[in-house]
């Protein structure tokens, strides 16, 4: 036993000895090669777009300065800062960041406190139900959201005991809607981890600093960026470091009008530096009847690597708009264009016991856009779709809805709502049915493949979770209405009556179409 295994020894020493193989020098060589040609696109930056170990010190002391005079007194920020348990005080950062997200800090503050007053804590937001969350939601848009920080909640407290994760890390990987900037955020605020943020308002701040004009949605400048936000990042008060950049870019470096005279970074901001020298250049240039074009550009420090090999700069065919200043920077990315919709929606009013106006409601599926929302009966128009078939789908769905026979001869054709959703144009075609409470009959629930239905009072509807789109359509028939019983209106030679026109909404000059008419086919040429 022991011969053989000094036999191996001395067989594995004389192979290690031996020369490389040709199939193992071409696995070498293709390694070396694809290593090579990684390197080779990396995207070359220069020392202009980063911050050296001074300025960054500068950077921080200028900016908490700042920001201890004159942040904004938040509700989320007082709670965070009072909130002595880990795990409540990480939860109230995360709701007021989940708001926060495409939606302006005057509309959210409402809706933080009445959320927070309901549910203060994990646990209460986990026990609540999902039409409760959407109704507390309502009017807030982007409805996704309170979802899944619900999902969140539940999965903390079902899952983790109630501890949330305490690093960006974890929260970013294990709860549902939260990315790295909702994690860092509450990493560094709640538990004090040194990571930094990159949201609009952070991403405008650091473009404008470092003069990066290449487009902020490009992978290249997008790890740029949160590399500066990583190296910026004060240690001693990484949350407050944070809550500061985001909040120079909301108040101060803001997208159109900037107010740079009261910024505190002004000394280290390259874009302002550069509209200093352009105006120099542009006064030079005035007294001067044969300037120098060499200073014309003034005396400024420019990125050694521009003029098209800087995947940071402003692009070449981007020229500089003396006109913008400092909002030269960032790049605005082109915007996708949104799809174009078109939905039929039947509001249905009833008399009810005391002869105040009933409406008909449904539950949209628990999945998809508006997911759980109420909403009344709507069924959205596809291309294909004939003029004649849409007639009859109409028909049929309201009758799955309510469970009898819909009089199609009372249905008024009112007007368009235009509603624009974050990727959707959607236009509502939006008729009235007005029917007695005997015409209106108990909905059929045995229909087990209906959505969920109801009617409710207009105080009922304004308090449900209802889109904004649906209280849109509400007013726009309440106007209708009101502008039938009051004021008649100019009176056509056919005896009809013309409507006036309501705001940003398209009035049919004939009040009242059946949908019969409405569907029918026009000749084209």
């Amino acid at each position: 036993m022991l011969e053989r295994t000094l036999e191996r020894k001395i067989l594995h020493v004389s192979r290690m000895g031996r020369p490389a193989s040709k199939k193992t020098k071409k696995k070498t060589v293709k390694k070396e090669e694809k290593t090579k040609a990684c390197e080779d696109i990396l995207p070359p930056s220069s020392l202009y777009h980063s911050f050296t170990t001074q300025e960054t010190v500068e950077l921080r002391k200028c900016l908490l300065t700042w920001y201890d005079k004159c942040k904004r007194n938040l509700p989320w920020r007082s709670l965070a800062n009072t909130e002595l348990d880990l795990d409540r005080r990480a939860y109230a950062v995360w709701v007021s960041e989940i708001m926060l997200q495409q939606t302006q800090v005057a509309t959210v503050i409402d809706y933080y406190n009445r959320w927070m007053k309901t549910w203060p804590t994990l646990d209460d937001l986990a026990s609540a139900s999902l039409e409760e969350v959407n109704e507390k939601w309502s009017g807030l848009g982007y409805y996704s959201r309170g979802r899944r920080l619900q999902e969140g909640a539940k999965k903390v407290v079902t899952e983790f005991g109630g501890r949330m994760p305490r690093i960006a890390e974890e929260l970013q990987k294990l709860l549902p809607g939260v990315g790295r900037y909702t994690a860092g955020a509450i990493a560094s605020i709640s538990y004090g981890q040194a990571t930094g943020v990159v949201d609009g308002n952070v991403i405008r701040v650091l473009c404008r600093l470092r003069c990066i004009g290449a487009n902020s949605g490009s992978p290249a400048v997008a790890d740029k960026l949160w590399d500066l936000a990583n190296h910026l990042v004060d240690p001693e008060r990484p949350g407050d470091f944070n809550q500061a950049m985001m909040e120079l870019g909301a108040t101060v470096c803001t997208p159109k009008k900037p107010r740079c005279t009261e910024c505190p970074l002004q000394s280290q901001c390259r874009a302002y530096e550069k509209v200093e020298a352009d105006l120099t250049s542009a006064a030079a240039n005035l007294t001067n009847r044969n300037p120098d074009p060499k200073s014309a550009a003034g005396d400024i420090e420019e990125c050694d690597l521009a003029h098209g090999s800087c995947t940071l700069c402003l692009p070449s065919s981007d020229h500089w708009d003396r006109s913008l200043g400092v909002t030269n920077f960032p790049r605005k990315s082109a915007k996708k264009a949104s799809r174009v919709e078109q939905t039929l929606t039947c509001v249905w009013q009833r008399r009810g016991q005391e002869e105040e106006p009933e409406y008909l409601l449904v539950q949209r599926p628990s999945s998809g856009l508006l997911a759980g929302m109420w909403e009344f009966p709507s069924m959205l128009l596809e291309n294909k779709l004939t003029e004649k078939d849409g007639g009859l789908a109409l028909g049929n769905y309201l009758q799955e809805v309510t469970g009898h026979v819909v009089p199609l001869n009372k249905l008024q054709y009112v007007g368009e709502v235009v509603h624009i959703f974050s990727h959707i144009h959607q236009t509502y075609l939006v008729y009235f049915l007005s029917t007695s409470r005997i015409e209106a009959v108990t909905i059929n629930e045995e229909l087990s493949e209906c959505p969920a239905s109801r009617w409710v009072s207009r105080n009922q509807f304004l308090e449900a979770a209802v889109s904004t789109a649906m209280k849109k359509i509400l007013k726009l028939c309440e106007r209708n209405n009101s502008s039938s019983n009051s004021t008649p209106g100019k009176r056509k030679r056919d005896g009809s009556v013309l409507q006036p026109p309501g705001r940003r909404i398209k009035i049919e000059t004939e009040n009242q179409r059946s949908i019969q008419s409405f569907f029918k086919p026009t000749n084209r040429k």
